[in-house]
């Protein structure tokens, strides 16, 4: 009895032997080009990912309060950059003493000027005087601590000339320098603002300048939260200490024992 030979079944890798459809090869090719281009894809994520962040490491952004978003860096909560600080200090002295019996406001969505009423003070003689509007919004950013704030606008009082709310007079501080920050302890520096206070009489058209030289200490504190409904109030507290920094003590500046400036 014959057996027969079984033949063996050669590869067929490649080979003529089974053909596939031409619908299914597309398909087959499609899926593996696919394939291809993805993981070419999650590869540049990954270099743009590592690039931006070599470039953003340790920051963040933020949204402001009006819609707007800006990069931010992570801090420690009594950290304050030095442009911040001296910034913060410019901004609020210059506000602090500087009038022109004019001040801007907010009707029907437009920004309109109109006379500075001005807001009563009792000095410290026990009489009322006036200070201009946006020196006492601007003061908020003076500590309340030994009721520092509430004796800063008594002696302001006393030094405003009432000819500011009559349109006689301007008053205005002129920046010349601010020290870089020196930092003091946690969260507490001292600026060294040199100045010149400028008080220009209308009807004479000429000015007098008297030096402004203070040495002023700044501190970090929390910023405060704006209510869902905030009032004006509100809005003037936030606007000056958004910085998250009150200032603490005004004094005169010692040119004698200050070498840097």
């Amino acid at each position: 009895m014959l057996k027969s030979k079984s033949k063996s079944q050669p590869a067929r890798l490649l080979s003529y032997g089974q053909s596939i459809s031409t619908p299914i090869a597309m398909t087959i090719a499609v899926l593996a080009g696919a394939n291809i281009v993805s993981v070419l894809l999650q590869f540049v994520n990954f270099g743009i990912g590592s690039s931006i962040n070599r470039h953003v490491k340790g920051m963040t952004v933020v949204q402001l309060q009006d819609g707007s978003i800006s990069p931010a860096k992570f801090v420690g909560p009594n950290e304050r950059d030095d442009k911040t600080i001296k910034r913060f200090v410019s901004n609020n002295m210059i506000t602090m003493f500087a009038g022109n019996g004019i001040i801007e406001a907010t009707e029907n969505g437009e920004n309109i000027t109109k006379p500075d009423k001005g807001v009563e003070i009792e000095t410290e003689k026990g009489g009322r005087r006036k200070i201009p509007t946006q020196a006492w919004s601007a003061a908020f950013s003076l500590s309340e601590n030994q009721n520092f704030r509430a004796s800063f606008l008594k002696k302001l009082a006393e030094i405003v000339p009432d000819g500011v709310f009559t349109g006689e007079c301007q008053v205005s501080l002129v920046t010349r320098h601010i020290s870089e920050p020196r930092k003091i302890k946690d969260g507490v520096w001292e600026v060294d603002y040199i100045a010149t206070l400028v008080n220009f009489e209308r009807d004479k058209n000429q000015g007098k300048a008297i030096a402004f030289n203070k040495t002023i200490t700044v501190e970090a504190i929390d910023t405060p939260k704006l209510p869902a409904q905030p009032t004006e109030l509100d809005k003037r507290i936030y606007s000056v200490r958004e910085s998250g920094l009150e200032i603490t003590q005004i004094v005169d500046y010692n040119l004698g024992r200050r070498k840097d400036n």
